[in-house]
């Protein structure tokens, strides 16, 4: 499939060095490359923080699957709350 592209176009690079790319690309991420002295690439890009890298592992990422899977179909319920509770206290208690 063809990538959609636009005809070039003149932009002005502003004194605090910024070039707007247009309201359809705020807030993204880019990477920009300079391929040569006066030559860069911009592509737009979705960056993984080191501390959540993990998380994209295969099989991290087919684990979480299976539990979100289940957890749709196991919904939270109160229906045992008070049995629980009451169980957690009691052994909680400090015997005399």
């Amino acid at each position: 499939m063809p990538a959609l592209t636009s005809p070039p176009s003149v932009k002005i690079i502003g004194a605090n060095g910024q070039i707007s790319l247009g309201k359809q690309f705020a807030g993204r991420q880019v990477l920009v490359e300079e391929k040569e002295a006066g030559v860069w690439l911009i592509r737009t890009a979705t960056v993984i923080p080191d501390n959540e890298r993990w998380l994209h592992e295969p099989q991290v990422a087919a684990d979480l699957s299976k539990a979100l899977a289940w957890s749709a179909n196991n919904p939270a319920s109160d229906a045992q709350t008070d049995a629980l509770l009451s169980s957690v206290l009691s052994s909680a208690s400090p015997s005399e």
